[in-house]
């Protein structure tokens, strides 16, 4: 497992170790003892996934006390990552990643950020940890094109829910 450092305080871009051969291949998602060694103290307790058509862009969503690790399981997305905390000075920061099923990349994304993805492949399965239990009343909806922001997405005229169409739920 390699681990990296991003622009971004908190967030880590994780590369777990892939054995393939003639038959496929065989990836550890997550191995609590090394992401502890690695310095990772995050206990998980909740698993979750969206599976998502292309063109479909998911948030931006997060809340104020929630680690998650973000992988894709099938297709490819691009991945947002953005510090929601208005009390810091990096508040409207961001970084984009491309998560694929071949790539395997995971990403930690830390409290008080939200995170966005665009499905960029036919489907895709957007799978992450999460440290918290859902709970919609502490959520924060910003939207995609959000102007503090200045995202670059590409794509123009994404398919929305109406949570993210409208950025309901900001802080």
């Amino acid at each position: 497992m390699e681990i990296e450092t991003t622009k971004l305080k908190g967030v880590l871009l994780i590369k777990p170790y892939v054995f393939e051969d003639h038959r496929g291949e065989y990836v550890e998602t997550y191995n609590e003892e090394l992401y502890r060694e690695a310095g990772i103290d995050v206990d998980f307790v909740q698993d979750d996934i969206s599976v998502s058509t292309q063109g479909v862009l998911r948030g931006l969503h997060g809340d104020g006390k929630t680690w998650k690790l973000v992988s894709c399981l099938l297709g490819r997305f691009y991945l947002v990552v953005v510090n929601c905390d208005t009390a810091s000075p990096d508040f409207g920061k961001w970084q984009s990643f491309t998560l694929s099923d071949r790539n395997r990349m995971q990403v930690l994304i830390p409290p008080k950020h939200g995170n966005g993805h665009l499905v960029l492949s036919e489907t895709s399965i957007f799978h992450y940890k999460q440290s918290t239990y859902y709970d919609p009343a502490g959520q924060f909806t910003y939207r995609w094109n959000e102007p503090r922001f200045n995202i670059w997405w590409p794509v123009r005229d994404p398919i929305l829910s109406m949570r993210d169409e409208r950025g309901e739920f900001v802080p």
